[in-house]
């Protein structure tokens, strides 16, 4: 026999002696699991979900969704009704302008690598419309706004403003895929997607565990006991200063409500990830309810803002604005979903 014979030899008997002793593992056993159902483990560790920087614990629960107060513009577009909400995480306060601006630096970066970030998109799409200080609003100067509010570093930790729906969900999509690849990167499983909250999602948080109640803090005043504005909204006719600040405040100026976050009544409206329709009430179902309509270009806009007075400032108030258009008044934070019920949360 000569060599070639012998090698060849040599490789078919050590073949055989690998299928030997891997048993059936090649029908889908292995020596491991002994034929039996143990489960297979998707790729990456998990412990638990742990609450991401910046976010606070939302607990589950029930609560009466609706308008706390009376119906004063008699819309019937907020008739109370009973809801159960899954617990999840929340921004504490609102994305603010060095947040966004960590998200346009990375896309204006990646821009000559990827076409995912095309700097002329980031440019004309995703950064804030400064121009919204001087649209708003008629014979107003906002000049100085308009020069300052984005760039300078002294308005920083203020609320994110100028900003359309579709730059805010695509803020989410970024945030989700520049977590996620640092935990791929260590060898940790994803965790789930940030996005816009579901206008249920936002009500039950801005309550902060109280049913009915009108304003995060409770209510039914919006001062306390010293006179001290609870929020930054219009306190009255031709008065923005009043609460401590004439535009925007750095965010988390005022006290938190129960579930810790901060402004969800005034200082900026939020986007919410629901279609609006004053009919959606009675139509979405009581789990867990969002609605959305990819026809609509309706919104849903919560919270009310700096330059709104106490009624659109309350838990239960529903407004809307244009996916399309940006405003000096509105801006969003991100929400988390808990997976595994109250997992990793102490």
């Amino acid at each position: 026999m000569n060599n070639s014979s012998l090698l060849r030899n040599l490789t078919w008997a050590a073949l055989v002696l690998s299928l030997f002793f891997q048993g059936c593992s090649i029908f889908g056993g292995n020596n491991s699991d002994e034929g039996n159902l143990v489960g297979a483990t998707p790729p990456g560790d998990w412990d638990s979900q742990i609450v991401p920087y910046g976010m606070t614990v939302v607990p589950g629960g029930t609560f009466h969704m609706g308008q706390s107060d009376e119906d004063i513009t008699s819309s019937k577009i907020n008739m109370n009704r009973q809801i159960t909400i899954s617990g999840f995480y929340m921004d504490e306060t609102e994305i603010t302008n060095n947040e966004y601006r960590q998200f346009i630096n990375y896309m204006t970066s990646a821009s000559d690598t990827s076409a995912d970030y095309d700097f002329d998109r980031v440019q004309d799409e995703l950064r804030p419309d400064t121009t919204v200080w001087m649209r708003d609003f008629s014979y107003h100067m906002g000049d100085p706004m308009q020069e300052y509010y984005f760039s300078h570093p002294s308005f920083g930790d203020y609320p994110v403003v100028g900003v359309n729906r579709k730059a805010a969900e695509e803020f989410c999509k970024w945030r989700t895929k520049y977590y996620n690849d640092y935990r791929d990167s260590i060898g940790l499983a994803p965790m789930p997607k940030f996005s816009l909250p579901s206008e249920a999602q936002w009500e039950y948080a801005a309550r902060g565990g109280l049913d009915m109640a009108k304003y995060p803090w409770g209510g039914p005043y919006i001062r306390n006991g010293k006179g001290c504005a609870l929020a930054n909204f219009k306190p009255g006719r031709g008065n923005y200063y009043d609460d401590g600040f004439p535009y925007t405040a750095p965010v988390g100026a005022y006290f938190p409500n129960g579930f810790g976050l901060y402004d969800m009544s005034g200082n900026v409206a939020e986007w919410c990830d629901d279609a609006y329709s004053p009919a959606s009430y009675p139509i979405v179902w009581d789990l867990n309810p969002t609605y959305r309509d990819p026809n609509e270009p309706r919104k849903v806009v919560r919270g009310g803002s700096w330059k709104d007075i106490p009624f659109y400032v309350q838990t239960g108030t529903r407004t809307y604005e244009y996916e399309t258009q940006a405003r000096s008044f509105i801006g969003f934070r991100c929400v988390m979903i808990s997976l595994g019920g109250y997992q990793g949360w102490e």
